[in-house]
């Protein structure tokens, strides 16, 4: 951190951070593209300065890091708090800045806000913490708020639901506030903790963006806020009024990222942040299996023979690791029953899960369990023996037959923390599969909490095994989750033609080696669509590449293009895991594409998905990103076996690798031969 008297500047790859103050809380005059290290910070401050006319008040209020409420500033403030029934004007003064840590201090509240930032990796990192001398009720307090670009008007975000994830959302700029906020107790399908703020005219290539990310848990509120005079700013924070009364606070980190070749710069710093500073991965030395999950092949019909049948079958597909999914614990015949009661189910069980487990390892892959430890059925000894453990009100409406148990409640976690532990300690567990079925019956931040330190605790007994989190699909994606798991079950849909969309705008996120994207049934159980195992298979291999279906069911040309898909994914997977995944700009609207580009820049992989018919005849170009202009690059179409009959004409492509310059690749693009919808072509690169 560079510092003067009144400024300070922070830098990560490719952004300038520059925060002065004026004897208050520190104020972001500059956030934007990488600054020249010898630029002058007063004149940055100097420049940012505004001028007042007739109509307005006699000065502008300060758009600090945490706005302060009863300074005739009209937005939503960053500290929202109540001390003995009544509302807190608080007025900060700033006490010192060292490090990255601002301290700023009310004596006659007796309140202390501290901002701290940090570099990490490709992001910065921010929080603030409130600490009060007596208690008071805390109904907002914001991560350190940053200016909303000048030079935009859209704000871009998400929605979604369940089989329907990280659905893109535009709104525009306009004077007053634009709130989103997840109340349902976890980041949710609905309204993830992630929004894009674009210049005018970018696209996934190329402009200005801005982007930032909240990373917790439990329920956030994000206000992109414009004032009347014009200025932006943009606050995240836990859901309002989520947290129970106290003296000490702390929101979590807002991850900060600028971009000056389109959104895919900001997805690109995003991605290596979590996948290379902030996962903990349990076997770093380990390529990343190839995963089967039982679920939609059994259900909850679990019977030893048909399961050592399915990994015989999923080994010899190419299958690393199996997991046996819901259904092994307490008598659990359906959703009804059973949850909570983390006991195996001596009835499907005899001789418990250890026959299985030696099975699986006896073939060379590793085994990994389902759980949904946070929830409970009525139906369960252990909601018979403690109702009071059960959050919410008695009256409350359930979701899929259950209940959520209050984990912010410590006697709750010890006993989440036995059983699962016990289950680890006698059982040769390589993974678990962590489910999070249903939203909670009333917004807790306690609950966020509770979770965090149960994760920290088997984390730290159990390195070994790797999490997922599951959330009826992506209903819990996000940094915070993130610090301890190491992979997100993205949707509960394995329909190739949605999965394609949702990890497509998901990469705006996350990276490969965390997105689980598997093989399902031929006919899909979420969708009731039937696609050809081509376009299954590659759409999985996108991603971090698994099975989800009854293998026995393949016919055995399937069968054949599996094995390949999935053995081409392990010969690349080293790379691939590591590589950055970029969005590709195209001029046809049926087709979504995206180009992963190793780290060393010397090879790189399309997948152009075919989602509809096209409005014209023929496919336009598709235009690459990221190359070397002046390299020359071998490019080939390596399914190009998967022609269809009705493309008739000879094309290079389609006869044999060509030479490329990477001008040509990224300016004039590649002309691909026509396909039916619900297709994907795979086109390799290597520079020469």
């Amino acid at each position: 951190m560079t510092t003067t008297p009144n400024a300070w500047r922070i830098d990560a790859p490719g952004q300038t951070l520059v925060l002065a103050s004026s004897g208050r809380i520190p104020v972001a005059v500059y956030w934007g593209p990488s600054l020249p290290l010898e630029q002058d910070l007063d004149a940055v401050v100097s420049a940012a300065k505004r001028d007042v006319t007739g109509g307005m008040i006699d000065a502008l209020p300060e758009l600090s890091l945490c706005p302060e409420e009863g300074d005739s500033y009209q937005g939503q403030p960053g500290i929202k708090a109540y001390r003995a029934g009544r509302v807190l004007f608080p007025r900060f003064a700033l006490v010192s800045a060292e490090g990255g840590t601002f301290v700023c201090r009310d004596e006659d509240l007796g309140l202390t806000v501290t901002f701290r930032f940090a570099v990490e990796g490709s992001v910065i990192a921010a929080s603030t913490s409130l600490v009060s001398e007596q208690t008071i009720t805390l109904h907002h307090l914001a991560a350190p708020a940053m200016p909303g670009p000048q030079f935009a008007e859209e704000i871009l975000d998400f929605s979604g639901r369940w089989i329907g994830e990280f659905q893109m959302e535009r709104a525009l700029w306009r004077s007053g506030v634009h709130m989103r906020e997840a109340r349902g107790g976890r980041s949710g399908h609905e309204t993830p903790p992630i929004a894009y703020f674009p210049e005018t005219g970018a696209t996934n290539t190329r402009g200005t963006v801005f982007a930032m990310h909240y990373g917790w848990s439990g329920g956030h509120v994000m206000y992109a806020e414009e004032q009347p005079d014009g200025r932006r700013l943009v606050q995240f924070g836990h859901a309002t009024g989520t947290r129970a009364a106290g003296t000490e606070f702390e929101t979590g980190k807002v991850y900060l990222a600028v971009s000056e070749v389109g959104l895919n710069g900001c997805a690109v710093a995003f991605q290596r942040h979590l996948r290379d500073e902030l996962v903990t991965w349990p076997h770093p030395e380990r390529s990343r299996p190839v995963h089967y999950n039982c679920w939609e092949a059994i259900y909850f019909d679990h019977d030893f023979e048909a399961l050592t049948a399915i990994a015989d079958r999923a080994v010899e597909l190419g299958a690393e690791r199996f997991v046996l999914d819901d259904g092994w614990f307490g008598k659990r015949d359906d959703d009804t029953s059973s949850l909570g009661d983390w006991e195996i189910d001596p009835r499907k069980w005899p001789d418990g899960l250890t026959p299985l487990i030696d099975h699986v390892k006896s073939l060379g892959m590793v085994f990994g369990l389902w759980f949904e430890p946070e929830m409970v059925n009525l139906d369960s000894d252990l909601a018979r023996a403690h109702p009071e453990w059960i959050l919410g009100r008695a009256d409350q409406v359930e979701g899929r037959q259950q209940r959520v148990l209050d984990v912010g409640n410590p006697e709750v976690r010890d006993y989440l923390y036995e059983k699962i532990a016990a289950v680890l300690a006698t059982h040769d567990i390589d993974y678990i599969k962590w489910d999070h079925n249903r939203l909670l019956p009333v917004a807790d931040a306690a609950q966020g909490d509770g979770i965090y330190a149960l994760l920290a605790q088997l984390r730290e007994d159990f390195p070994q095994v790797e999490i997922e989190s599951c959330a009826s699909g992506g209903g819990r994606i996000d940094a915070g989750i993130l610090q301890h798991t190491q992979r997100v079950w993205l949707s509960d849909s394995n329909d190739a033609l949605e999965r394609l969309r949702i990890q497509h705008d998901a990469a705006l996120f996350l990276p490969a080696a965390i997105t689980g994207s598997h093989v399902g049934p031929r006919h899909c159980h979420t969708s009731g669509r039937v696609h050809d195992i081509r376009f299954r298979a590659w759409v999985a291999a996108q991603r971090h590449m698994g099975f989800e279906m009854d293998p026995r069911e393949l016919t055995e040309e399937e069968a054949g293009v599996l094995s390949r898909v999935t053995a081409w994914w392990k010969s690349n997977r080293d790379w691939r895991m590591q590589a950055d995944i970029l969005r590709l700009d195209s001029a046809d609207p049926s087709v979504i594409a995206e180009m992963q580009l190793a780290a060393d820049g010397a090879q790189f992989v399309v997948f152009a998905g075919k989602a509809a018919s096209g409005v014209q005849n023929m496919p336009r170009p598709l235009r690459l990103t990221g190359l070397d202009p002046d390299a020359l690059y071998e490019v080939a179409l390596i399914n190009r076996d998967e022609a269809n009959h009705l493309s008739r004409t000879s094309m290079p492509l389609k006869e044999g690798p060509m030479v490329l310059s990477g001008q040509q690749l990224m300016q004039q693009g590649l002309i691909l031969p026509w396909s039916f919808p619900d297709r994907m072509w795979v086109v390799e690169g290597t520079k020469k």
